[in-house]
């Protein structure tokens, strides 16, 4: 298996060639084993209920419970992206902007392995959402 560093040394025709493709899915694959196993923490944990007569303490339990369910919801979106990757790997597509088609570049994959868009794509995106909303 590659590393980040070999990786980056790779010259450009290089790009998305069988060993970074193997590289990108084995990194989300880990990536995907770890947020299933973190909801399935969460689950246990909030199993756990523990009843505690103190009001102020009960209120920071909920409120604990109630930042690992927003953590957790976050991570089932990530969840949805880095599926989304792997399935785009499979489909021979991971790696190319979803709006130019141009590569997403090997240094943004590594900062954020579900990135669809080139940077100075995401960088319009920003922008027409700062400017106009959602």
């Amino acid at each position: 298996m590659l590393t980040e560093e070999q990786i980056l040394k790779m010259s450009e025709k290089d790009y998305m060639n069988e060993a970074q493709l193997a590289f990108f899915k084995a990194r989300l694959q880990q990536l995907e084993i770890d947020l299933l196993k973190n909801a399935g923490e969460t689950t246990e944990h909030l199993r756990e209920t523990v009843l505690v007569p103190d009001p102020a303490d009960r209120a920071t339990i909920e409120e604990e419970h109630a930042l690992e369910l927003r953590t957790r919801d976050r991570e089932r979106k990530l969840l949805k992206k880095v599926q989304q990757s792997i399935a785009s790997i499979d489909a021979g597509e991971y790696g190319w902007c979803e709006e130019t088609g141009e590569p997403i570049g090997i240094p943004r994959l590594l900062a954020r392995p579900t990135a669809t868009l080139s940077l100075e794509a995401q960088q319009r995106r920003e922008l027409k959402q700062k400017l106009y909303g959602d």
